[in-house]
């Protein structure tokens, strides 16, 4: 999911298995190299290693190259990696919003399983058969990787009620499993569409199933509908300023570096 300045939401296809695939192998190919530069350096600088402390060194270099490097750059990034990076790739959640280090964190762990441990033979399969052409990590982390290069469909942004602009803003917003944020957000997109009876029904399904991660409840009288929007909205807000936080901070260190060479 892309916002752009006009308030219009891009919805973006799930990248294929082809593309994907690609991407996997510009990831690995690096890391590897990454991780024997970095072996083939510590023993190098360590003139006596014995085998106990060799196999120490490479562990410690799998974990760091292998799951931290790749955990790490993935929320650094909001998804990209560099073969992602290279084919316009992105990991985003299941609803659309960027992902945090815990979706990257076990994306990387069971990745290390997936691709390294049984040769990408365990992926293959899931983004075969899911509709979003998830692996095993994704289905695990909540996430899916989206094509930014492909044909866009556009649909409207969720709007802040601004009744309910000062109640959404003070409210404490727990995270939303991604698949109750993506059927709200699907829900309000679609509501004029819907009989009044199916209408009535799936809203307060949903509404029910938000306020157990919202506190304190919106002001009386409120509708299910609006209730819904507001916590959308918000939430995305709140998304895009922990965005531009972690931005700045990039900045300052990026900063920090140069003043200190």
């Amino acid at each position: 999911m892309l916002v752009t300045g006009d308030a219009v939401v891009l919805e973006l296809p799930p990248a294929g298995l082809g593309t994907r695939l690609l991407a996997v192998v510009i990831d690995v190919v690096v890391q590897v190299l990454l991780l024997a530069g970095l072996v083939w350096a510590f023993a190098r600088g360590v003139q006596v290693l014995d085998d106990a402390a060799l196999s120490a060194v490479v562990l410690v270099g799998v974990v760091l190259v292998l799951v931290v490097l790749p955990a790490t750059v993935e929320t650094l990034t909001h998804g990209r990696s560099l073969g992602k990076l290279a084919l316009g790739l992105r990991v985003v959640r299941d609803d659309g919003g960027p992902v945090r280090s815990r979706q990257a964190v076990a994306r990387a762990l069971v990745g290390f399983g997936e691709i390294y441990l049984a040769l990408g033979a365990l992926s293959a399969p899931f983004v075969l058969a899911t509709q979003r052409c998830k692996r095993l990590g994704d289905m695990l982390a909540g996430t899916y990787v989206v094509n930014e290069r492909t044909a866009l469909v556009s649909s409207p942004m969720v709007v802040m009620p601004p009744e309910l602009l000062g109640w959404a803003a003070a409210a404490d917003l727990g995270q939303l499993p991604g698949p109750l944020s993506l059927a709200a957000r699907s829900y309000l997109a679609r509501a004029e569409s819907l009989t009044p009876q199916a209408r009535a029904e799936l809203g307060a399904r949903l509404a029910a199933d938000v306020a157990s991660f919202v506190a304190p409840p919106p002001p009386p009288g409120t509708s299910r509908e609006r209730f819904l929007a507001a916590v959308l909205a918000e939430r995305r807000e709140r998304d895009l300023r922990r965005i531009a936080s972690e931005q700045e901070q990039l900045r300052r260190l990026r900063d920090m570096a140069e003043h200190a060479r």
